[in-house]
């Protein structure tokens, strides 16, 4: 256990004595809140007829249109503590920095667990900035036209709490896919062509057809909606069948615990120069 500790206290020390942990977290919560804020003001106005909406639309329903907004958090910030795991696992690679890591602790498996445990928790650090900038920025827009906030429901904070969690377990998947893909510039590519393009496709179709949805509903960015309990994806029909959320959180789970091992067994378990 000491052995862990203290790997873990060296995974640590490898992401926040690099610049791209602090780099990241800023676009992260710039890009949530610009977003979270603006759709807050779009359909806020738009419920109150203010862009030259029909009038049908300005009596348009706000019931959960707070925790939509809010969940831009995790279905479009996701991509920010996968990068960050990814990075911080192929920088090994680039840099070459494997061989004193191992030199130091020679149970490889013991140091590939303490950067999943280190990631979980930086994760979980970029989702609370990543929530309170979508809920700060969403709700102050929110209030603004006296659209009700649901900051006073216990599903809304449910909401928040497992928006956390779901951007650590994307760190921990993001640990795996370095290990599996070890090319820095490669695993850059596959993450923003799958979280930006191929994904977000096949859901689109996926909610064209039942059958198509209940194979989508087992993609991680599906299950990390689920997980959540709300989706900006969904919320714009672009979605098919969900999980529930505990379901959802266990498939995210599993799958970056799949693609951790499948790199551990692909890369880490050999020899190292």
């Amino acid at each position: 256990m000491s052995t862990l500790i203290a790997a873990t206290r060296a995974e640590f020390a490898k992401v926040f004595t690099t610049r791209i942990w602090w780099i990241l977290l800023i676009i992260l919560g710039g890009y949530v809140a610009l977003l979270s804020g603006g759709l807050g003001l779009l359909f806020g106005a738009t419920s109150q007829g203010m862009l030259g909406a029909s009038e049908g639309v300005e009596g348009m329903p706000t019931t959960g249109l707070a925790t939509m907004i809010y969940s831009t958090a995790t279905s479009i910030g996701y991509v920010f503590p996968l990068l960050l795991g990814a990075l911080a696992t192929t920088g090994e690679f680039r840099h070459q920095t494997l061989t004193p890591s191992f030199l130091a602790t020679p149970k490889r498996g013991i140091v590939l667990s303490a950067k999943a445990i280190a990631l979980f928790l930086i994760g979980a650090g970029f989702g609370v900035v990543a929530i309170a900038c979508s809920v700060g920025a969403g709700s102050a827009a929110l209030a603004g036209f006296d659209i009700d906030t649901a900051l006073d429901s216990s599903d809304t904070w449910a909401l928040i709490g497992r928006s956390v969690l779901a951007m650590a377990i994307w760190s921990i998947l993001g640990v795996g896919l370095g290990s599996v893909i070890p090319n820095q510039v490669a695993t850059i590519v596959v993450v923003l062509a799958f979280t930006q393009f191929v994904e977000p496709i096949l859901r689109s179709v996926g909610a064209l057809a039942d059958w198509i949805g209940t194979v989508t509903q087992w993609l991680p960015g599906a299950a990390s909606d689920a997980l959540v309990g709300a989706s900006f994806y969904g919320a714009m029909g672009a979605s098919g069948a969900q999980l529930d959320w505990w379901a959802g959180g266990l498939v995210l789970l599993g799958i970056a615990l799949v693609v951790t091992v499948l790199g551990w067994l692909a890369t880490w378990s050999r020899d190292v120069t």
